[in-house]
């Protein structure tokens, strides 16, 4: 009897603690279930400029910022070949796919081409990521770079599969299942959704197993190496990872803005997508979205607000880049960081007021 009152009693506990723990995780995740609610309902209530121009944008490249953020913040690389993966994405889904150059194009079906233009991505991001694994620092920032450089001049000078400068337009997202994908509406759900995947993907995978390796061989690679972790074969896979997240991106960015060049994955691309995910934080995957949408405000917006206070409409960069510069001094782990320390000083004057 008495062994039966003490299972009943532990098993009380247990569902007690099950019921406190739903409400407490319920109330965690609150601010981000809100959001996903806004953005599902959105459409409702925003115009296609919005939806579009303004949270599509944003999504995208909040999506290959993850990736960078992904290797950054949890396995110590910085890599700047992220926009250069979804670059390869997008111009092999339009080499493979259909374009307004059929001399080039090979108009195969999207079931044939989105799968092989992502595979092509991941394994460039994958080579990237094998020439640098065992670099750190300034080294791998380097390499990558090089990469960047190469593939843009690469695809600048070459007219027989890239097109030159000109590149490509007219590049029709697919009509599948019975649904216009290139319209509005559905395009913009089919970027919420894997924007969504991407994160929630990047949020898992930073507490499984191999997450948690990757962040000891970001914190000492020596001691991980010494108690027989491969330290080369964990970062190429994180590569390989991150190229994944990078290429789904590169398609989306393609069919969103119906045309691709070199100056898609050039550069100051490359530069951009760095900065979006400095400004953001690389302490969480949240902060890629978080700084997407603050370049893609300010690179709409900020134009028409330096005109309309009488300044030169042509300086909204040095805007956007001291934007970055007071984030960086003041706040070293972005804007996510100055979120924290807020509102963990919220709740420590709480705390003494209670």
């Amino acid at each position: 009897m008495a062994l039966t009152q003490t299972t009943d009693r532990g098993q009380n506990a247990t569902g007690a603690q099950g019921s406190l723990l739903l409400p407490r995780s319920i109330s965690e995740h609150s601010p981000s279930l809100l959001l996903l609610l806004l953005l599902v309902f959105l459409p409702a209530i925003a115009s296609d400029f919005v939806l579009d121009q303004i949270v599509g944008w944003t999504l995208i490249l909040g999506m290959i910022a993850l990736s960078l953020m992904f290797l950054a913040g949890y396995g110590g690389m910085v890599s700047l070949a992220q926009m250069t993966v979804a670059g390869v994405a997008g111009y092999m889904i339009t080499v493979l796919g259909a374009s307004s150059l059929p001399s080039i194009s090979l108009f195969w079906p999207w079931w044939v081409a989105a799968p092989l233009a992502i595979l092509i991505a991941v394994a460039f991001g994958t080579l990237a990521g094998a020439l640098s694994a065992r670099t750190e620092g300034i080294y791998t920032i380097m390499i990558t770079l090089a990469i960047a450089v190469a593939f843009f001049n690469f695809t600048l000078q070459n007219w027989s599969i890239f097109n030159g400068f000109n590149g490509f337009t007219s590049i029709p997202a697919p009509v599948a299942f019975g649904v216009n994908w290139k319209a509005p509406v559905p395009l913009y759900y089919l970027i919420l959704f894997f924007s969504v995947l991407s994160y929630t993907t990047v949020a898992y995978v930073a507490r499984t197993p191999f997450g948690l390796a990757l962040q000891g061989v970001r914190d000492n690679p020596r001691r991980m190496e010494a108690i027989g972790y491969n330290v080369t074969a964990h970062r190429i896979a994180s590569y390989a990872f991150a190229a994944l997240i990078a290429a789904v991106g590169g398609i989306l960015l393609v069919w969103l803005n119906n045309q691709i060049s070199p100056g898609t994955a050039g550069i100051e691309a490359t530069i951009d997508l760095l900065i979006i995910a400095v400004v953001g934080g690389l302490g969480h995957p949240i902060g890629a979205f978080v700084g997407a949408i603050i370049f893609v405000l300010l690179r709409t917006f900020a134009l028409d607000a330096l005109v309309a206070v009488g300044l030169d409409g042509r300086r909204f960069q040095t805007l956007i880049g001291l934007g970055f510069l007071a984030i960086v001094l003041f706040s070293p782990d972005g804007v996510l960081g100055l979120w924290q320390r807020w509102a963990a000083r919220t709740r420590r004057l709480g705390d003494r007021d209670g």
